[in-house]
């Protein structure tokens, strides 16, 4: 499928509707995402959970700056898997791996947030925030191109 054949099944399954594109809204997010990213660092020495989840949240809210972008937003009880999904055919092949990891993180976030049993490694939350500020800074690259007028400090 392509990306307007599978936008067009995410739009009449109800999973996403459309909006108008916003700017600010987009700007929002971009900048709460970074914010996540200083909270999650500063975490390293202290809590392996609250790294990660920050870091996933980071990649949650770019994800959702992306859908934003073209013109959508996520409207259905999954909202996390969807704006993965979403994600995934904006993105295209060249983001394969960081949305598969994106993907990964939110199943292992899940688990980890129902079953206070499952611990999250030093090397995990390492790991994460890795993939987090990679992932923040090249949707923040794709955003800029977008709208050159914003400058992001990513």
């Amino acid at each position: 499928m392509d990306y307007r054949e599978i936008i067009n099944d995410f739009l009449r399954q109800g999973l996403i509707k459309k909006q108008e594109i916003n700017f600010v809204q987009i700007e929002k997010l971009t900048l709460r995402a970074q914010k996540d990213l200083i909270v999650a660092e500063a975490n390293l020495k202290i809590d392996e959970e609250a790294v990660y989840n920050y870091a996933y949240l980071a990649m949650l809210r770019c994800g959702r700056s992306m859908i934003f972008l073209k013109g959508f937003r996520t409207t259905d009880g999954q909202q996390h898997k969807t704006v993965i999904e979403i994600t995934r055919t904006i993105l295209g092949k060249d983001f394969k791996t960081l949305v598969e990891k994106f993907d990964r993180m939110r199943k292992k976030r899940n688990q980890f947030t129902y079953d206070p049993s499952l611990p999250v490694s030093e090397r995990e939350a390492r790991n994460a925030l890795k993939t987090a500020r990679n992932f923040v800074q090249k949707v923040a690259q794709l955003i800029k191109k977008e709208n050159p007028q914003r400058h992001f400090n990513f």
